[in-house]
């Protein structure tokens, strides 16, 4: 035991030599390492200090160099500087000296204007005496006329009036009737202008839609169930539809009010089929107006595109194709507004043919230019907006767009096709049995018609005949003459152009009969 104690202390006495002689042998190893570091810092700032003294060495020399490179562009702009302004100066002095010039140029002018001032005035006063005298001159000549006539101006002035035209009518009535026949005469080589420029008389629009559809029914028992109970299937009929249905004393019949012709129409077919089936109820409803819409649907396409193959005009977007065809159920004044559009386009292409114009582009025009109405139950703005704004959507030619915006006289025509249209939409619109109106409406126009020719004199009767597009008229042969008729007839038809609307055109027919006779005793 003694032993191992004493062995242990010897090793810890050891390991303790051998540290302190380690350390020792470390800590001579550093010193020396610590020596060469130090050498070495001195040695690099010795190097440094160097490298820096050199360094600003060429730094002020640089610096010398750049100063006097910069004193020597100073001195250049300088110089240029000074030059510009001289410059600039001489033609300032140059410029005063007109203006100088100039300005007493204008004085000169002012006096001189001055003074004819003066010299103008002094005349003009002299000649509102001279007025002044000849209106008190001409004064007491009319006093002394009245007083020797016994007629004021006025009556004297009616009185020579009516004699004149007494006098001169019948020459007046001459002179027209030759001129008429000279224009007649020239009018195969005029041809183009006369037809272009005098064509335009064409009808206003007439505002008289069909608002209601008429459904049959088998008999009135079935009103009872298109209402359903407590109301329930009239109502849904309507939510689906969006049609107003009513239901009044007409036997056997059921009104479908909407201003949208193709809701009405859908609606219509829907309450066809079911009554037809006879089961009628909410679902039922549903299921009949969704194949009554495919059914309309398929059918605006189909008359679209029947519309685009009849007319002949090339590449029509698919969407002016839908909205063709549902001008199918769009009517104005009673007359269809797609047969309407496709009339207007074959007499436009057909006029167009025989002026010599472009065919293709004035039935293109013709087929459109009542696009609008395919459309203005669904938009707010007129027909003719709605037209124009889908024609420049589709990017149409320039002379469609102005074919829309003058059939109804909104702008004046730009081209011979815009007249064109006009015109041919006056026509298809003023055919027999084109269009139709209320019997009220009727008698309120051919009475004013028959009123205003009856207004003047010389007119012992007159009859407007042809549902008022021919207005016959039978003079007084003892007042107004053969030679007079054709002025006459001028006269009544300015009138009418300016007093009355109309469609189409009127005629106006001049009757003078002289009879005489005798008995033989």
């Amino acid at each position: 035991m003694d032993k191992v104690i004493s062995l242990l202390i010897g090793l810890v006495i050891g390991l303790a030599v051998g540290a302190v002689v380690v350390y020792l042998f470390y800590k001579m190893g550093f010193s020396k390492e610590m020596e060469n570091i130090n050498e070495a810092k001195k040695k690099s700032e010795k190097d440094s200090a160097a490298s820096l003294a050199t360094a600003q060495k060429e730094g002020e020399s640089l610096k010398r160099d750049l100063l006097l490179q910069a004193k020597e562009e100073i001195h250049k702009a300088k110089v240029e500087l000074e030059k510009d302004v001289r410059e600039r100066q001489s033609e300032l002095a140059r410029e005063r000296n007109r203006i100088d010039q100039k300005e007493s140029n204008l004085d000169k002018k002012t006096e001189l204007v001055s003074r004819q001032q003066e010299a103008l005035d002094s005349h003009e006063r002299r000649v509102k005496a001279k007025e002044a005298r000849v209106d008190e001159l001409e004064a007491q000549k009319l006093t002394q006329l009245e007083e020797i006539s016994g007629l004021n101006v006025e009556e004297a002035k009616a009185l020579v009036l009516e004699s004149a035209e007494k006098t001169y009518r019948r020459d007046l009535g001459v002179l027209f009737s030759q001129v008429e026949e000279e224009l007649k005469n020239d009018a195969e080589s005029r041809a183009r202008d006369v037809v272009v420029t005098t064509i335009q008389r064409y009808a206003s629009e007439y505002v008289a839609e069909n608002t209601v559809s008429v459904v049959n029914l088998p008999t009135d028992e079935m009103k009872g169930r298109i209402i359903g109970r407590e109301g329930r299937n009239i109502r849904a009929f309507e939510t689906a539809t969006g049609v107003d249905m009513i239901i009044d004393d007409t036997p056997e019949a059921v009104i479908l009010s909407c201003f949208n012709p193709v809701r009405r129409e859908i609606a219509r077919l829907a309450l066809e089929r079911l009554v037809q089936d006879g089961r009628i109820h909410p679902s039922s409803i549903e299921a009949a107006v969704a194949k009554a819409e495919k059914e309309v649907d398929q059918t605006i396409r189909r008359e679209g595109e029947r519309a685009v193959l009849e007319s002949g005009v090339l590449g029509v977007p698919n969407e002016i194709v839908n909205l063709l065809g549902q001008m199918r159920y769009r009517t104005s004044y009673g007359q269809n507004a797609l047969q309407h559009s496709l009339e207007v386009c074959d007499l436009s292409g057909m006029m167009a043919a025989e002026l010599g114009l472009d065919v293709q582009l004035a039935k293109r025009a013709g087929l459109l230019h009542d696009i609008g109405k395919s459309c203005d139950f669904e938009f707010e703005g007129s027909h003719i907006e709605l037209g124009i704004e889908i024609a420049k959507k589709h990017k149409e030619d320039d002379v469609v767009i102005n074919a829309i915006q003058s059939h109804h006289g909104e702008v004046e025509p730009n081209s011979p096709i815009s007249v064109l249209v006009a015109a041919a939409d006056a026509l298809s619109a003023a055919r027999p049995g084109a269009r139709r109106e209320n019997l009220e409406t009727y008698v309120k126009r051919i009475q004013a018609l028959e009123d205003l020719a009856n207004s003047f004199e010389g007119i012992e009767k007159c009859y407007a005949i042809q549902a008022g597009r021919e207005l016959r008229v039978i003079v007084k042969p003892d007042e107004i003459s053969d030679q007079e008729l054709d002025l006459k007839a001028f006269e009544i038809c300015q009138k009418i152009e300016e007093e009355l609307s109309y469609p189409g055109q009127i005629k106006v027919n001049m009757i003078r009969e002289t009879r005489g006779s005798g008995v033989a005793r």
